[in-house]
C-alpha cells in the first residue's frame, strides 16, 4: 500500500469509532486500551471538557476508510494522573520563557500499567503514526509529546523514530508456575514467609473477604466502593480522578474482566480493591477504606491478586506504581519504559542529558533492590 492511500488524522474521541475496528488492532487484548475502557473514561467525564484531558486520537485508515492503526492520546494542560513525573521539566522550560503546557500525552488515562501505545494492524504503520503526533505537537504548538508505560515490545518503535527514552522501575509479582499461594511462599526465606503468613492472618482476623466479577458487581458495591476511592483520591491526588459513573460504565463494558475484592465487618464494607484481568497479568489499580485495618492494604491489594493471578493461570500482578513496601511481599522490581518527543531543539538536549543521568541512578536502584527480594538466596 502507498503512503498516498494513508490518512492519518485526529478524531474528536475513541468512542467515534467502531469498537471492533479499535480492539481488532489490540491483538494481546491489554484492558486500558480497550474500547470499552477508553469509552468509559470519556462517557464519564472522566476524561474530555474541564479535566485536562481531552482525547485527541490520531488513526491511520486506508482509501476504503479502514482503520489501520490508532494512538489514544491526549492534549494536556497539566502533568496530574501519569505516573511519570515530569513537572520539573516543565519547571525548567516555564522558567526559560518556554511554554509547557498544553502537551501531547499518549496514554490509557490514569493508568501506570504496560501495554501498547501504538495500535497497529502491522509494524509498517508505526512512523506513520509517530510523524503524526510530532506534526500534530508542530501544528498546534504544543511542547511535547510523551508515550508512557509502553509495552517493551514496542519500545524499539519509538527508539527507531528518535524519541528519547526514559526507564522506571515498578514492582511485579512473577508467577513461576505456583500451584498455590502457600507454593508461593515456600519461595520465600523463612522469616519472610512467616511475616507474610502473620500479616494474613491479622487482615483476616475481623473481617471477611468478598470477591465479586461480572454480574455479581451490583450498585450497591460500587456506591460503596466509590466512598473508598474518593478518600484515597482525595489523600493522593486532591481530588479523585474517575467520576462515580466511571465505575458503573466499566461494570457495564467490562464486568467479566473485573474483580472487585469487599473486606465486610459483619454486612458493612469498610474497604475494596478493583482489579483488571488481562490476557497475562491481573492489574491492581484501586484501593481505599473507611476504616483502617492492621494489614489490610497489603492483605487486597498485594496477598489476593496473588491467589488470584495462580487461581488464573496468569503471569504476573501489576500493582501500580511506586511502593517498595511491596518488595517486601514477594514482588520484584521491574523496568517500565517511556518516550518522549521535544519541539525545542535546545530543550531537547538538556532533557537527554537529565536522561542519560537519571539512567545510572535507576541501573543502580535496580541492582540494589534485586539484592532485597525476599526470595531464597542461593
Amino acid at each position: 500500500m502507498s503512503e498516498s492511500e494513508l490518512t492519518v488524522r485526529l478524531v474528536p474521541s475513541v468512542g467515534s469509532l467502531k469498537a471492533d475496528a479499535w480492539n481488532a488492532l489490540n491483538p494481546k487484548d491489554n484492558p486500558f486500551v480497550s474500547h470499552e475502557f477508553l469509552t468509559a473514561m470519556e462517557d464519564s467525564g472522566s476524561v474530555g471538557e474541564g479535566t485536562g484531558w481531552d482525547p485527541v486520537p490520531i488513526t491511520i485508515t486506508d482509501a476504503d476508510g479502514k482503520l489501520l492503526a490508532a494512538m489514544p492520546s491526549y492534549a494536556k494542560g497539566h502533568s496530574q494522573g501519569e505516573y511519570v513525573f515530569d513537572h520539573s521539566w516543565a519547571d525548567a522550560y516555564q522558567r526559560a520563557g518556554g511554554r509547557y503546557y498544553p502537551k501531547l500525552q499518549i496514554a490509557a488515562p490514569f493508568t501506570p500499567a504496560n501495554g501498547p501505545r501504538l495500535l497497529l494492524s502491522d509494524d509498517a504503520f508505526a512512523p506513520h503514526l509517530l510523524k503524526g503526533a510530532e506534526l500534530v505537537c508542530e501544528q498546534s504548538g504544543l511542547s511535547s509529546a510523551h508515550a508512557t508505560f509502553i509495552d517493551q515490545d514496542q519500545l524499539h518503535l519509538f527508539e527507531d523514530a528518535g524519541w528519547l527514552v526514559r526507564n522506571d522501575i515498578q514492582f511485579h509479582w512473577i508467577n513461576r508456575d505456583y500451584a498455590s499461594f502457600d507454593d508461593f511462599l515456600t519461595a520465600l526465606s523463612s522469616r519472610k514467609r512467616k511475616n507474610l503468613r502473620k500479616e494474613r492472618a491479622v487482615a483476616q482476623a475481623d473481617v471477611s473477604i468478598m470477591r465479586l466479577s461480572g454480574d455479581e458487581i451490583k450498585p450497591e458495591h460500587w456506591d460503596a466502593f466509590w466512598v473508598f476511592y474518593q478518600d484515597t483520591g482525595a489523600r493522593k491526588w486532591g481530588t479523585p480522578y474517575l467520576t462515580r459513573e466511571a465505575f458503573t460504565l466499566l461494570g457495564e463494558r467490562m464486568g467479566e474482566r473485573l474483580v472487585l475484592l469487599l473486606a465486610l465487618d459483619g454486612e458493612q464494607p469498610i474497604a475494596g480493591a478493583l482489579n483488571f484481568i488481562g490476557q497475562n497479568a491481573l492489574y491492581g489499580r484501586y484501593w481505599g477504606c473507611t476504616r483502617d485495618v492492621r494489614f489490610l492494604h497489603f492483605e487486597l491489594c498485594y496477598y489476593q491478586a496473588i491467589e488470584i493471578a495462580i487461581e488464573l493461570g496468569l503471569q504476573r500482578v501489576e500493582a501500580g506504581a511506586q511502593g517498595g513496601h511491596k518488595l517486601a511481599r514477594g514482588y520484584e522490581p521491574v523496568q517500565t519504559w517511556s518516550a518522549h518527543w521535544i519541539a525545542d531543539p535546545g530543550f531537547r538536549a538538556a532533557v537527554a542529558d537529565f536522561l542519560e543521568r537519571e539512567r545510572d541512578g535507576v541501573s543502580t536502584d535496580q541492582l540494589l533492590l534485586d539484592a532485597r527480594t525476599p526470595f531464597k538466596k542461593g
